[in-house]
């Protein structure tokens, strides 16, 4: 009984055995994970445990979910969270619309019969409309999906507490319609920024990793990786000078994402090296803010004399 519960929970695709098989699949997905990260994804898919990705934005918390829906072959579900989130945005609601249009022409046809049964009849399937955590669970195919559940921290305490029981049982109960139970748990994976802290019952009942900002050389493994085209010494440039805009004190140091942002709008260009004028003209792609450009205009030159080194 264990041994079929374990497979109804867990994930993994065919041929993944350990962390290391899995970072080569992610690998050849375009996503390159550290050990650590491997790791906690790994463990998450034959667990059936949610992952929980916390880090500064743009370090590719969300991309790991995107790898994984392509490396499963499994559809992405994504639930974008913002303040006032409720359960009509991520669960479910009722066609309001639909009911009034079905009320109206069942008055006009005459066929309202017994008004209890006709309220009935309002609150079937038919009008009900799935939101992306009920999709989820009602998916049927050979894996389950990814469900992406992104910058929880943005949401509401309240909306927390509720996540938290659908992350316990996989399950939700719809009042006129009873427990809707997932079939395989799908792969959960819930990102933060940290803009505010996320309560301990909702972590503990997730795998946790923190994704920090890579070091120059794994960013530039990380550059060649997602853009082929741009030449080591090139990607060598940008991720140093990036890495010198982390340690700005900038409102928005930039991210990974803005990294390969950069690089591709120089390669678009069809630069070979940095010099000032590309970094006057290419700014916007890396660095979002206005005051933030002005700070970074005037180290232009400290910019070129740390990334110029091959």
């Amino acid at each position: 009984m264990n041994g079929a519960a374990d497979e109804r929970r867990g994930a993994l695709p065919s041929g993944v055995s350990s962390s290391l098989d899995l970072s080569e699949r992610l690998r050849g997905g375009d996503y390159l994970a550290g050990e650590g990260l491997s790791t906690a994804i790994f463990l998450a898919l034959k667990l059936g445990r949610p992952l929980f990705l916390e880090g500064e934005a743009g370090v590719g918390k969300t991309e790991v979910a995107k790898v994984l829906s392509r490396v499963l072959d499994t559809p992405l579900i994504r639930l974008q969270c913002y303040e006032g989130i409720d359960v009509n945005q991520a669960v479910y609601e009722w066609d309001y619309a639909r009911q009034l249009l079905h009320i109206r022409t069942a008055e006009a046809l005459g066929t309202a019969g017994d008004r209890t049964r006709f309220e009935d009849e309002l609150y079937t399937r038919q009008f009900l409309v799935s939101r992306p955590l009920l999709s989820a669970l009602e998916h049927h195919g050979p894996m389950p999906p990814v469900l992406l559940i992104d910058e929880i921290d943005r949401a509401d305490d309240e909306f927390e507490a509720f996540l938290l029981e659908i992350l316990s049982e996989f399950a939700v109960t719809i009042p006129e319609l009873g427990t809707i139970r997932a079939e395989r748990p799908p792969v959960a994976i819930l990102t933060s920024n940290r803009t505010r802290e996320v309560h301990d019952a909702l972590k503990r009942r997730c795998l946790y990793f923190y994704i920090d900002h890579p070091d120059i050389a794994r960013e530039v493994e990380i550059v060649r990786l997602r853009v082929p085209d741009a030449e080591e010494h090139l990607a060598r440039q940008v991720a140093t000078a990036v890495q010198t805009l982390r340690n700005m004190d900038l409102y928005k140091p930039p991210g990974i994402a803005e990294t390969l942002d950069w690089t591709e709008a120089l390669v678009a260009l069809g630069a070979k090296e940095l010099d000032e004028d590309l970094i006057s003209a290419t700014l916007g792609s890396v660095v979002k803010y206005r005051e933030d450009q002005q700070r970074t205009m005037g180290a232009a030159l400290s910019l070129l004399a740390g990334g110029g080194g091959g």
